[in-house]
């Protein structure tokens, strides 16, 4: 049985990459972020996995 993949409040991640909301929410918009995922009452949340590969993306994106 697999682990469960966290969900990180919008807060965490926001600390996690250093940025402002509403250059987070900017960079989203644009399709460069991680994958969101919203809940019923307008509250943001990311995979562990999906940050973790976004972070990945960046990585092979700036070494080119």
């Amino acid at each position: 049985m697999s682990k469960p993949d966290p969900k990180l409040k919008l807060a965490a991640v926001l600390e996690e990459i250093d940025m402002s909301r509403s250059a987070f929410y900017r960079m989203a918009a644009r399709g460069h972020g991680p994958k969101l995922i919203k809940l019923p009452n307008g509250q943001i949340r990311v995979r562990r996995s999906d940050l973790d590969a976004w972070w990945t993306a960046r990585e092979h994106s700036t070494a080119a």
